[in-house]
């Protein structure tokens, strides 16, 4: 199956690094014209030419807005936008805060809203768009290291699906990934989380966190990256309002 977006402009949020950063690459080799936005703008160039650096914090409703402006005043009208920005803290049970909540809401849930809110308008106009959101499955299957980051997930799949369906009639079609553990930075943090939750070594953590995945290793943000690509073409016009797990069969589904 060949993908090929033809200088199409993508935006990826928390494009510096892991599976954002991965997404913003794929697009980018596909032939997409590729903003990568994230909180700072890396010092390193970009990993391709058709890739340009954005900074912006997407918690901030004011700054999302001024990003799209920005990006399509550079790169012209987004036809895609593919959310990976933001990361809830990891928290044991027994020190949980009602502020651990709403940082959560803050960190993960409003970046992706706030990105799909300023995207969407122009998108409805043009009568087509697509949108990815990278969903950690926390939000299906909680865990007790990662309550608020799960219910910011959980609302996210809500929103996604609400979107879909409302917007399925002008063109535009959001779906989301799960994506279970894969290997960035991202996932070390996890394990010292869930380490320290259970009270044994980030070493015993892995193990027990490969254990549960029957295909015995954890993602890469590449292969995370490739369903993105498929999901944002053609070749998915018929999928919109769906959540596609992403986990190497540790929760499979039918």
């Amino acid at each position: 199956m060949n993908i090929n977006f033809d200088r199409q402009v993508v935006l990826v949020t928390g494009g510096s690094r892991g599976i954002g950063r991965a997404c913003a690459l794929a697009f980018a080799q596909a032939g997409a014209r590729v903003a990568s936005a994230a909180r700072h703008v890396p010092e390193a160039a970009p990993d391709h030419a058709a890739i340009t650096p954005f900074a912006a914090d997407l918690s901030d409703a004011a700054q999302a807005r001024a990003l799209i402006h920005a990006v399509e005043e550079a790169l012209g009208p987004i036809d895609i936008l593919v959310n990976c920005a933001g990361a809830a803290q990891r928290h044991a049970p027994a020190t949980l805060t009602a502020q651990h909540w709403a940082d959560a809401m803050q960190a993960k849930f409003f970046p992706y809203v706030h990105a799909m809110d300023s995207v969407l308008p122009g998108m409805v106009s043009r009568g087509r768009g697509a949108i990815v959101n990278v969903i950690g499955v926390g939000g299906k299957h909680p865990r007790p290291h990662h309550l608020p980051g799960g219910a910011a997930n959980a609302a996210l799949m809500l929103a996604t699906t609400g979107l879909a369906t409302a917007w399925a009639a002008q063109g535009v079609r959001i779906n989301a990934i799960n994506p279970g553990p894969t290997d960035t930075e991202r996932v070390q943090g996890a394990l010292q989380a869930q380490a320290d939750t259970l009270g044994v070594s980030v070493e015993e953590a892995r193990r027990r966190m490969l254990a549960g995945i029957p295909l015995g290793r954890p993602a890469q943000a590449d292969e995370v990256a490739a369903l993105a690509l498929f999901l944002a073409s053609d070749h998915a016009r018929y999928i919109t309002g769906s959540i596609i797990p992403m986990d190497g069969c540790a929760h499979p589904v039918i």
